[in-house]
């Protein structure tokens, strides 16, 4: 079998350890996601799922427990290699785009990239085919001001697999749309996932949504279950 893209083993989260207003978030949190999988991570509000996918994006640190990703030990590694881990393997999506408004939708996509070291042309290249996969390549030179709320989205998932990552961790990626965008803005992420062969996990309240992904987890009272 296929080594798993990511493994969570064990992991526990708590804020104001030891004081008496302790709140425990996350419980003795597994969870494993294979090569291509699509993983949805259904939670209310104030569940801790944001923080589940901060502890797997390496993005926080768990009190307890291990994150692997494609193999490598990452629980104890130094910050800088954690950063460069995070950048070279994660893709990150939130609910609002947060992209940079003095850079058109072009530039968006190719900044991470150059961070990255790939070179200026290779990155424009991608940046270009990213957009035309998600329907917007007319955008490309618009700021995001001047992109509808839906396009702001497409723009950040192409961001977020700029560097082609292995794994893309999106929280509540389409919670800022309306109904009829939600469901445009999420085929467009699923035919980019599905076209790169990466993995996913996506956090939704939407269950329709979730039930188009491969498998339900769903995350309760800091545990997590099978759907």
């Amino acid at each position: 079998m296929n080594e798993p893209v990511l493994s969570l083993n064990g992991i526990e989260k708590s804020y104001n350890r030891g004081a008496p207003g302790e709140v425990t978030v996350l419980r003795s949190i597994d969870l494993e996601v294979q090569r291509g999988e699509v993983v949805a991570l259904v939670a209310p509000s104030g569940a801790g799922k944001s923080t589940l996918l901060h502890i797997a994006g390496l993005l926080d640190v768990a009190d307890r427990g291990q994150v692997v990703m494609a193999g490598q030990d990452m629980t104890d590694l130094s910050d800088n290699r954690r950063t460069a881990a995070r950048r070279a393997d994660v893709g990150f999506v939130y609910q609002f785009h947060h992209l940079l408004p003095e850079f058109t939708a072009l530039e968006n996509i190719v900044l991470p990239q150059l961070a990255n070291g790939t070179p200026r042309a290779a990155a424009q290249d991608r940046a270009h085919s990213l957009l035309a996969r998600v329907g917007i390549a007319p955008r490309a030179g618009h700021r995001p001001a001047a992109l509808s709320g839906g396009e702001q989205q497409r723009v950040a998932f192409c961001r977020a697999l700029a560097n082609a990552p292995k794994l893309l961790l999106a929280d509540e990626p389409t919670g800022n749309l309306d109904p009829g965008s939600s469901d445009q803005v999420f085929d467009a992420l699923m035919e980019l996932v599905r076209g790169t062969g990466m993995s996913a996990v996506i956090a939704t309240h939407n269950m329709a949504l979730a039930a188009r992904m491969d498998r339900q987890v769903r995350l309760e009272a800091g545990q997590l279950l099978g759907v």
